[in-house]
């Protein structure tokens, strides 16, 4: 059975019908994109027949042709182009497109197979997406056909009277709208608005890369630590056998030569751990720079989104920087109460609270990380940093919202995240502050699946001496 959309196409373009008892019957989707269509652009009352558009080979796994890279200008040129088309705001165009792929950095596939500039989902694409380029291509991953779609779909769920209702149509959460709403509030109301999320989309973008060059590099540094330690170790244990006189002479020059090899191989690591901590100076340098910066600009919760600032809720302030977009956590833990906390590598960790750092870890199941006692006496444990700040010692105070390191996957850790235990031990996620930042500051793992794709059922007006099947009779009150 067809579900009932908001709109009533034709009738309105018509003028036709009485105050009551209008009869109305759905007609096949091909004949109503005729009528409602432009010669240009399709209807965004009718969604695609089935096979109506055309699609490059392989569009679900990667785009066909090189992505292109378009200007700040180029994009907001074609905002105003496709929002003036389907009656929808530029600014919501805009804000979708940064939130979705960072303006075309990060096209997909995501993990659950959106692709393209503004990310559809392959049935939504099929049924809304266009050739907005006119080069014959329906493809994704083409900004004018993607931003075009976007915008006909917005304009599908009802955009031009209720655009946060069409913003929960492209993606059902809350949260989701509240973002989008707040960030094309930034842009403002005029074309000079947008230089203002520009300039925080380039200041989000140095602080981005240097927070994963400094994760990396730490990263990296930590292995060549280790690997020098091994070498050193076994340097010392080949210079014993070597100096022992108790050994044959054939014995002691064999492990003269290993023992020189070894130092060799000592002095090797050593450079590279130089090379290394250099490398990592400079970096810390660079992300100290950005965060400056960054601070004092995020003066909005769109700007303080964006530039991955701390947020804060019921007293506390959730340990992971970003948005509910990239940061999402289990409800359980594989086997004992903790909270898996999945984030980008680089993404920045704070202080939850204020509270004394009892003491720091670097050990292969923790991994880097630190213990930190609150002030309401409960001690939370942080794993698998790549990179812990300096300034953190044992007994070091720490307020909430302090920047305290970055995201990685040290120790026994299978990808990128922050790994959230708590003494006494109990889950996190069960605590009311932890779930006051749910769709805030994360999403639940086992969230509810995103619906199919909506169908916009479409209207005309059955002449009365005509019989028609499939009809529906509409009472109008009012005038």
């Amino acid at each position: 059975m067809r579900r009932l959309a908001a709109a009533v196409l034709l009738v309105l373009a018509l003028g036709a019908g009485s105050a009551s008892a209008d009869t109305f019957a759905v007609v096949p989707e091909d004949a109503a994109q005729l009528v409602a269509g432009t010669v240009a652009l399709p209807s965004a009352e009718v969604p695609n027949q089935a096979g109506s558009i055309l699609l490059p080979p392989g569009v679900w796994e990667a785009a066909f042709l090189p992505a292109r890279e378009l200007s700040y200008e180029e994009l907001q040129g074609l905002w105003v182009r496709a929002g003036a088309a389907y009656g929808i705001p530029w600014q919501v165009l805009a804000a979708i497109n940064k939130i979705e792929t960072n303006f075309g950095r990060n096209m997909g596939p995501s993990s659950a197979g959106a692709v393209g500039w503004m990310q559809f989902m392959p049935d939504t694409w099929l049924r809304w997406g266009m050739d907005g380029n006119a080069d014959g291509l329906a493809d994704p991953w083409n900004p004018e056909d993607a931003i075009h779609a976007a915008a006909r779909y917005l304009a599908a769920a009802n955009g031009r009277t209720d655009i946060p209702r069409a913003i929960f149509a492209y993606n059902h959460a809350q949260w989701y709208v509240d973002d989008v709403l707040q960030l094309a509030a930034m842009f403002g109301g005029d074309l000079a608005g947008a230089d203002a999320v520009f300039s925080l989309d380039r200041m989000a973008v140095a602080l981005e890369e240097a927070e994963v060059q400094v994760a990396g590099i730490a990263e990296q540094l930590a292995a060549a630590e280790a690997a020098q330690a091994q070498a050193a170790a076994n340097a010392g244990g080949l210079a014993g056998v070597a100096d022992d006189l108790d050994q044959l002479i054939s014995d002691r020059a064999a492990a003269e030569k290993d023992a020189f090899q070894a130092g060799q191989e000592l002095a090797a690591a050593t450079t590279e751990v130089d090379r290394l901590r250099a490398e990592l100076d400079q970096a810390r340098a660079a992300l100290d720079a950005a965060r400056s910066g960054a601070r004092s600009a995020s003066f909005a919760p769109a700007a303080a989104g964006l530039l991955r600032m701390p947020t804060r809720a019921d007293g506390y302030v959730f340990p992971v920087g970003g948005s509910p977009s990239a940061i999402s956590v289990a409800r359980t833990h594989h086997d004992y109460p903790a909270a898996d906390i999945a984030a980008p590598m680089g993404a920045p960790l704070y202080g939850l609270a204020d509270g004394i750092v009892l003491s720091l870890a670097d050990d292969g199941r923790c991994g880097t990380g630190f213990v930190l006692r609150t002030l309401d006496g409960l001690e939370w444990v942080y794993c698998h940093l790549s990179y812990r700040d300096p300034g953190l010692e044992q007994g070091s105070l720490v307020s909430a919202g302090q920047w305290v390191g970055l995201v990685g996957s040290t120790g026994n850790s299978t990808g990128p995240h922050l790994h959230l235990g708590l003494r006494p031990a109990r889950y996190p996620q069960e605590m009311p502050w932890f779930q006051e930042f749910a769709g805030i500051a994360y999403t639940w793992q086992d969230g509810p699946a995103e619906p199919s794709a909506r169908t916009t059922p479409v209207f005309a007006l059955v002449p009365p001496d005509e019989p028609a099947e499939d009809v529906v009779e509409f009472t109008l009150s009012g005038g």
